[in-house]
């Protein structure tokens, strides 16, 4: 997937600033694509000189304008012939992974920490997903009836959280055969 692709699903969710934008990949969609601020804001002025997007000024109150970007005909062309590409199943690259098969030519317990601090790290991430779904999808102010979008955004959120249970888990395994072995 290109960065264009995830920041045209972005902008046809909600227009918005460069600026707005770098803080929904912080929060959300940069959980499952990551990019700088910087990569954002070069791939913007690609896409507004492409026609993908369009730029206007907001006026502010006591601040400087802002440009806020929205998805052109061109820009939503784009992301459907997209949709309808065919994409190759994702590869998993663990770094922790391959370390923990090299721990049998060295000390297994070295990675203890390493492998703790990973499980600390998914954990934060399953509870911010968790927090996020109960606010957005499940509780008391979640919409009644979603629409096809946020029902959309609720699957992958459930696909984040179930990839964070199943860390968890092999981190616990992974821990314990360590621990066992040292």
């Amino acid at each position: 997937m290109a960065l264009e692709h995830a920041i045209l699903v972005s902008l046809l969710e909600q227009p918005g600033s460069g600026y707005e934008l770098a803080r929904r990949f912080d929060r959300s969609i940069g959980y499952f694509w990551t990019a700088t601020h910087q990569q954002i804001y070069r791939v913007l002025r690609r896409m507004e000189n492409d026609g993908w997007i369009e730029v206007r000024a907001v006026q502010q109150q006591a601040r400087p304008d802002k440009k806020e970007h929205s998805v052109t005909p061109a820009g939503r062309a784009a992301l459907s012939a997209w949709l309808r590409d065919p994409v190759q199943p994702d590869s998993v690259r663990h770094e922790i992974a391959v370390k923990i098969r090299g721990a049998a030519f060295d000390d297994p317990s070295a990675l203890i920490t390493e492998v703790e601090r990973h499980h600390q790290a998914h954990a934060d991430r399953l509870t911010h997903y968790l927090a996020g779904e109960l606010r957005d999808f499940t509780g008391p102010e979640a919409p009644a009836a979603p629409d096809a979008g946020e029902e959309l955004q609720h699957v992958v959120l459930r696909g984040g959280i179930a990839y964070e249970r199943m860390m968890l888990a092999w981190l616990e395994d992974v821990l314990a055969t360590l621990r066992r072995i040292a």
